[in-house]
């Protein structure tokens, strides 16, 4: 069972295992950027106490097995407004969750963490936040005169099907509200957890309403293993996106983050194989490193890959102005020539498998108030523009 930490500040002792993290993408705890005082222990110096004993106990053969802590977010609102001049292309985002065990180390929402007291590093994928009063804080918002049923993401800083969900199901309790009043919804995720509400995906879908996105970085196992510690492998991930589009769920693949260098060489074949599963639709994202996520990511790479950590630095670097990130430089995409040449490759593959021919938008043509205490909401919302 998963257990709620009560009251008083989160215990930060277990931060910095002695022994490296046990399936954990982020081995360290950069310092919040909102805090005056920052401990910051790097992670090579961890690796040299680790090999040379000197932390009691260090075992760097026998990796240390970090505790996962739930905390309860007592939250008054669930819908959130993306802020109107991001560059993402929607408005509205639920996210009964925040933070996520999947611990991709290269995942953007990391720095978001920060705004609760957490580090960006370990904290994001072993502290996380649950909205317990998720389906019930929605259904009340959907029911308000003033929404008009728009498009919702969920999924937008964490994945809402990572594994707690399957305990705490706050994420079916949410779709189940919205499929009972036909609000269009879409989630981004790389969990098999998503085909237990297959059934609700299909209701959605069949009104133009409803559209699960599987994430995909690699098709190598090995890597995706490092990168993604806890999230499905690439196989599994296949097979999802065939379930769904057997079911007929409208399923869309989010190729992100492509990484220079790394993952950049298999765009050509992680499209031929999601075109083989069924689906129709895709999009790719360049990596993004905001904040102190660049930390995490270097220490990685020095991890994983030592003998290529240098090469792929400067590539990122040729994306972003000679910068690793800089949010005003196109950053879904990049600029110069390696950005370039994988939007001209995902281009040219994209016409090749027959993807992205239907783009539809989706409908809220079928938006109903949900019930409140039983009582029906009297009247639709305006007609779709």
């Amino acid at each position: 069972m998963l257990g709620f930490m009560q009251g008083g500040e989160p215990d930060y002792r277990d931060a910095l295992p002695h022994t490296p993290a046990h399936r954990r993408g982020a081995q360290i705890n950069p310092g919040n950027r909102f805090e005056q005082v920052r401990l910051h222990v790097l992670g090579d110096e961890l690796d040299r106490l680790r090999t040379e004993r000197i932390i009691e106990g260090a075992d760097p053969d026998h990796p240390t097995r970090v505790p996962l802590h739930v905390y309860r977010d007592k939250t008054r609102h669930i819908i959130n407004r993306v802020n109107p001049t991001s560059d993402v292309p929607f408005d509205w985002t639920v996210n009964p969750y925040r933070g996520c065990e999947h611990g991709c180390v290269y995942c953007f929402a990391r720095p978001y963490h920060e705004y609760l007291g957490f580090s960006c590093g370990l904290d994001f994928e072993t502290k996380l936040m649950a909205k317990t009063q998720a389906p019930l804080l929605l259904r009340r918002e959907l029911a308000r005169p003033s929404w008009k049923g728009e498009p919702i993401v969920m999924s937008a800083i964490t994945d809402v099907y990572q594994p707690i969900d399957k305990e705490m199901e706050l994420t079916r309790g949410c779709l189940e509200v919205m499929a009972e009043c036909g609000q269009p919804v879409s989630t981004m995720t790389k969990s098999a957890l998503v085909l237990r509400d297959t059934d609700l995906w299909q209701k959605l879908s069949s009104l133009n309403a409803g559209r699960v996105t599987v994430t995909l970085v690699t098709l190598d196992s090995a890597l995706a293993s490092k990168l993604e510690p806890r999230a499905a492998s690439p196989s599994r991930r296949l097979h999802i996106i065939r379930e769904l589009a057997k079911a007929k769920v409208a399923v869309t693949v989010n190729i992100a983050p492509v990484i220079p260098g790394l993952t950049d060489k298999e765009l050509p074949m992680i499209l031929e194989a999601i075109s083989d599963a069924g689906c129709r639709r895709c999009a790719w994202v360049l990596l993004r490193l905001p904040y102190q996520l660049k930390d995490i990511f270097l220490d990685w790479l020095d991890r994983h890959m030592p003998d290529r950590a240098g090469r792929i630095g400067s590539l990122i670097r040729q994306t972003r102005g000679g910068k690793l990130y800089n949010a005003a430089n196109k950053r879904g995409r990049g600029t110069g020539h390696v950005a370039t040449q994988i939007a001209q490759v995902f281009d040219v593959f994209t016409r090749r498998y027959g993807l992205n021919r239907d783009v539809r938008p989706m409908s809220t043509r079928t938006f109903r108030r949900p019930s409140l205490h039983g009582q029906m909401g009297l009247w639709p919302p305006p007609p779709e523009v």
